[in-house]
């Protein structure tokens, strides 16, 4: 109320002053409120995760993901794609060369989300990293993300992987894991695909009281 108070006055005074106040006013309340958003950036990879990790899993990993009835794949699908068919979002950036980093944040309920697409991605920013969680609390007061439509909902890697999964789930969907200690369980895969390129894919997972509570999943294609 204090703040009002002191922007009566110039509205209220006559002259160019006056009207150059209310116009802000009013362009600031045209803006549409999920273009406001200070996006919290995806938590940063930490590659000793990977450390003593050996691509024991022979089939492919992280080649797709759904978000409800939206079916994506790692490396193909653009950001744009995904924030068309959700209706909601802004794509963030951060860095640059191979620090960049472009980025949309999701919430819904207890879950938190960033789509990501790292310096290979390309141009158009081709998704290229997923990373999900499982809060302590709801997120329906957090302003940071836009907020992920219930059709959206739930995030799955390969079609089986998903948050809320119990440790023996996981390990029937995926199966034996390439390593695993307290902190996470990573599944790790390389392989040879079509015009003799490498890949690379990563499953970095954590569980707290027996249930998978963060995911991250991503892939890159070398040559």
């Amino acid at each position: 109320m204090s703040e009002i108070r002191k922007l009566t006055p110039a509205l209220l005074t006559p002259g160019v002053g006056g009207r150059k106040t209310l116009l802000l006013l009013l362009l600031l309340f045209a803006i549409p409120a999920n273009t406001c958003f200070a996006q919290t950036p995806p938590p940063p990879f930490e590659e000793h995760a990977l450390e003593g990790a050996p691509p024991t899993v022979a089939k492919r990993l992280a080649t797709r993901f759904s978000l409800g009835a939206f079916a994506g794949r790692f490396e193909e699908t653009p950001l744009g794609a995904v924030r068309k068919a959700v209706g909601a979002g802004s794509v963030q950036h951060q860095g640059d060369a191979a620090g960049s980093l472009h980025w949309l944040c999701y919430r819904r309920g207890q879950n938190r989300l960033w789509v990501t697409s790292g310096e290979m991605g390309g141009a158009d920013h081709r998704v290229t990293e997923i990373v999900a969680e499982l809060t302590d609390k709801d997120t329906g007061t957090s302003a940071d993300c836009a907020v992920l439509p219930k059709k959206f909902a739930p995030l799955v890697f390969d079609g089986k992987l998903h948050l809320g999964l119990s440790r023996s789930e996981v390990v029937k969907a995926l199966g034996p894991p390439s390593k695993s200690d307290a902190a996470r369980t990573v599944y790790s895969h390389q392989g040879k695909v079509a015009g003799g390129f490498d890949e690379t894919a990563w499953f970095i997972l954590q569980l707290r009281e027996e249930k998978l509570v963060s995911m991250r999943g991503g892939k890159a294609t070398t040559n």
